[in-house]
């Protein structure tokens, strides 16, 4: 018989009543239906089983190896980062009301969900500087390949140029998206450490859908999001962003440079960091596109009294109610998630979001500073946010493992997106002192240069 999981609490009476019950006398008649060829005829190679106290203590003792930002100071970005998240974000999500809820079908017992994804959508239309924002999608990467799918659809046209200056692994899932909705994919190569435009420019044709730039870049750069827009005006090419929603908290919205649609991910407002998720994406758009956002929004509305109330709308191009004339799958969004960034939002308010963006800023131009001043080479010539490409005389591997040793937790390997052999992308955030950051110039000269 094959061998049970130990910790299901059925008893072997237990499991021999549910089989008489079903007709079978042993598990393995469960998969009879399956072929003999494709079945595993040798037991598995694996150790002892453990006794679930055992098994605890081992698994404690593995997790105990990792080395954490709460343990060592991190200079690690490359799309998931390290910031201060206010204590009453915990607070508020882990209520049970907000903890438990999945998607808000009844309004008139959804009425706090509702109004905290209104309040979510609001705030991310301010940041933007767009006119309609979603309740979410699952992480920016999601967004940006159903932004994609959005322009291609509306546009009717079959191409779009995406920059080589985006995070490397959203330009995996747009190829993806790319494949399966039948539309082509351009990269679009850089100049150093923004995108070439005279590049863009020469691709630039009637059969573009869409142009795609992330702002700040995968490599902390910031594009010239208007220079672009203007390549586009005798074009039906739509413009879509890709944007930190911290960064937008200083920079100029993309909306009001000519952003036709503008994705992120929330993850740098009051999401923790978690090993790299979940995260929670946003999307917009202007109104003229209101039809085609992928996911739910939330509107406000007045009930038979007069008084305020909030409702789940414009739903009607989900796969569920439109079956296979969906213009998206996504029916679920990150409604927790888009929760923890409105309490972080509020929190901190405009002027906190603010400060903390220009902390960014100062804090990764003062690393980049000092490392200069050592004689590394820093290969962002355009103003950059809270990230920064340095050469290294060594391999980054090496690089990243001697600093772990010296008790920081290195950058991100991007030699291969730079075209140069030993470059680490590196990220200060507003919570690196100045203490941490001159220890850590310190201890990567030492590293590089021994």
């Amino acid at each position: 018989m094959t061998k049970q999981h130990h910790y299901l609490p059925d008893t072997e009476q237990d499991r021999k009543e549910m089989m008489d019950v079903i007709g079978i006398s042993s598990i393995d008649e469960l998969f009879a239906d399956l072929p003999e060829s494709v079945r595993t005829k040798e037991p598995m190679q694996l150790k002892p089983a453990l006794a679930q106290t055992e098994l605890t203590r081992f698994l404690s003792q593995m997790a105990a190896r990792n080395k954490t930002a709460d343990e060592l100071p991190l200079f690690l970005g490359a799309g998931t980062y390290d910031h201060y998240i206010p204590s009453v974000v915990d607070a508020v999500i882990s209520r049970s009301e907000f903890l438990t809820a999945y998607t808000p079908y009844q309004p008139e017992a959804s009425q706090g969900e509702l109004q905290a994804l209104f309040e979510f959508q609001t705030m991310i239309c301010e940041l933007t500087g767009m006119e309609v924002s979603n309740s979410s999608l699952y992480d920016g990467f999601a967004s940006l390949g159903e932004a994609c799918n959005l322009a291609t659809s509306v546009t009717k046209k079959p191409k779009v140029l995406l920059s080589k200056a985006i995070h490397p692994q959203a330009r995996e899932v747009v190829h993806t998206y790319a494949y399966g909705m039948e539309y082509a994919v351009e990269e679009i190569g850089l100049v150093e450490d923004i995108t070439d435009l005279e590049e863009l420019k020469a691709k630039l044709d009637g059969e573009t859908g869409a142009v795609v730039v992330q702002y700040p870049n995968f490599f902390g750069s910031i594009e010239d999001l208007k220079e672009i827009k203007m390549m586009l005006a005798d074009t039906k090419a739509l413009l879509i962003v890709v944007s930190n929603p911290l960064a937008l908290g200083l920079l100029e919205a993309p909306g009001n440079l000519g952003a036709d649609i503008v994705v992120g991910d929330m993850q740098p407002l009051g999401i923790p960091m978690s090993f790299g998720g979940p995260h929670c994406g946003y999307f917009t758009v202007n109104k003229k596109l209101i039809r085609k956002v992928p996911s739910r929004i939330v509107g406000q509305t007045v009930d038979t009294e007069g008084k305020r109330g909030f409702v789940m709308t414009l739903q009607t191009r989900e796969q569920h109610i439109r079956r296979e004339k969906a213009t998206s799958n996504m029916s679920s969004n990150q409604a927790l998630n888009a929760l923890a960034s409105s309490v972080a939002m509020t929190a901190l308010g405009k002027q906190g979001i603010r400060e903390m963006a220009q902390q960014n800023v100062n804090k990764a131009h003062y690393l980049a500073q000092k490392l200069t001043e050592k004689g590394f080479f820093v290969h962002n010539k355009a103003t950059f946010f809270n990230e920064f490409v340095v050469e290294t005389n060594k391999p980054i591997a090496e690089i990243n493992q001697a600093l772990l040793a010296k008790g920081f937790i290195g950058g991100f390997d991007v030699s291969g997106f730079m075209e140069s052999d030993h470059s680490l992308l590196v990220c200060v955030t507003e919570k690196r002192t100045k203490a941490e950051i001159e220890a850590f110039a310190d201890a990567l000269e030492e590293v590089d240069r021994v």
